[in-house]
């Protein structure tokens, strides 16, 4: 009964593990389209890289027969994030609907990180991330000429600090792997943007989208990667 048991084990992780290695496939083929420029095929595999995030997700909870509150707010915020993606990679001035749809996702990972524990268990990592993110935003602030772009990039930027403070106050509380995995992530996720923020407000940065593109999706698996219902 115990080889049995062993197989079937085996072929439910492999079922996660296929679409995981995919997701990666198709994040290494957008960082690349985008670093040479392949604008087409960047079109195609930037949306591609959450939308098979978002059914990784769908198959894992398929696969244990139990789709929970954490699954619905994961996937909230999957779908709001490749609705930024969509917006920030398109030409033209989509950069406010971009900003408004990864708002609208970290609102959903800062539901999702503080199921099962307090709101913001560490007044230490809520006040490092909201300092961290108030330097990034002083440091953009003169660049920033229009009014709304001014309220829009400090509203953004208080949500996201939010979203970090709650994920590594959620792993000092549960201090396990998974949850260490995932408040990296929400650090990379900061670190990304901050890029972003620095590229478009301050100064080029040499080979902007690769190490935008890079912690973004990485910042992306860690917490996909780490986050399940029974766990969560």
């Amino acid at each position: 009964m115990k080889p049995a048991l062993d197989c079937t084990q085996r072929a439910a992780t492999d079922d996660v593990r296929s679409p995981e290695l995919i997701y990666l496939a198709a994040a290494a083929m957008a960082i690349v389209s985008s670093v040479m420029g392949w604008t087409v095929m960047h079109f195609v595999f930037k949306p591609l890289t959450m939308l098979l995030a978002i059914g990784l997700v769908l198959v894992r909870a398929r696969r244990s027969g139990d789709v929970g509150q954490p699954d619905v707010l994961l996937v909230a915020a999957l779908v709001a994030s490749l609705a930024g993606d969509v917006f920030l990679m398109l030409p033209g001035g989509y950069f406010i609907p971009g900003l408004a749809s990864f708002l609208i996702a970290h609102l959903f990972y800062i539901a999702l990180f503080q199921q099962g524990v307090p709101w913001f268990p560490s007044r230490l990592a809520l006040g490092a991330a909201l300092t961290v993110g108030a330097a990034m935003y002083g440091w953009v602030w003169l660049s920033l000429n229009d009014p709304l772009l001014k309220v829009a990039v400090a509203s953004y930027v208080t949500v996201i600090s939010m979203m970090v403070a709650q994920a590594i106050g959620r792993a000092t509380m549960r201090r396990n792997a998974r949850s260490t995995a995932i408040a990296l992530g929400a650090c990379i996720f900061m670190l990304s943007d901050s890029l972003i923020a620095i590229n478009r407000f301050v100064q080029p940065v040499p080979l902007v989208s690769l190490w935008v593109l890079t912690s973004y999706y990485m910042a992306q698996f860690l917490m996909v990667h780490n986050l399940t219902s029974k766990s969560p």
